[in-house]
């Protein structure tokens, strides 16, 4: 049995072997998502990646595999390599309650386009509209739209990442954010599973994301894949 430290230096993975199973796509051994709902891959062995790239881009056009430390091996004919994002990991080490004085909402099927349209409007590229049934999306409404949300993503026996975490430009430096990574915290904490997020190292939420309990643990680098 993996405990949670091997899940964690690689959660795609055994996201796809536990809660999101259903979502798994396996190719010469290495572990994709369902590119309709989420373009990440992961993997243990380096050798075996690139075949099993070159059948995974069949199916999508841009893709990543999510690595701790390991560099994948491509065939450089088929597949070109965006970019590298260095990422980082962190973890839940001592929960910070704040107080909450919005109005925080558990988001429906009825949500899915409004959620899809504010990812895309404040952070475009990858986000999936069946990303959406990768966990619960909780939101804040202000004048009958939705203008903020967080998110769950990859999850495990053990822990679930907030993810997509996401305010309306015009409804910005209100704390928004703040309260939604609380509140989605909290409700993490009470399916007695551990709360982790992922970021760009250096990015200016990370302070933010400390003074609600969280510790960086780990690199968690993205390689953003595209079919030549």
């Amino acid at each position: 049995m993996n405990n949670l430290e091997q899940k964690l230096k690689n959660p795609v993975w055994f996201s796809l072997q536990e809660t999101h199973n259903k979502h798994l796509i396996e190719i010469e051994g290495v572990q994709f998502y369902n590119p309709q709902i989420n373009n990440f891959g992961a993997f243990f062995d380096t050798n075996k990646t690139a075949k099993a790239l070159n059948e995974y881009s069949k199916l999508t056009e841009h893709f990543f595999l999510v690595s701790e430390n390991q560099t994948p091996e491509i065939d450089n004919d088929h597949i070109l390599l965006e970019r590298k994002i260095d990422g980082c990991q962190m973890v839940l080490d001592n929960f910070i309650d704040i107080e909450s004085t919005e109005e925080i909402v558990l988001l429906t099927d009825k949500n899915i386009d409004e959620v899809y349209d504010l990812i895309w409007l404040v952070m475009p590229g990858f986000y999936q509209k069946r990303g959406f049934e990768m966990g619960k999306f909780f939101g804040i409404f202000k004048d009958n739209k939705l203008v903020a949300i967080s998110g769950q993503r990859m999850q495990t026996d053990d822990f679930i990442e907030i993810s997509s975490v996401v305010t309306h430009p015009n409804y910005t430096k209100r704390g928004f954010a703040k309260q939604l990574i609380s509140y989605t915290t909290k409700e993490i904490i009470k399916e007695n599973k551990l709360p982790i997020l992922h970021t760009n190292k250096g990015n200016k939420a990370i302070p933010l994301y400390k003074k609600l309990g969280y510790k960086l643990t780990r690199d968690m680098n993205w390689w953003l894949y595209r079919r030549k």
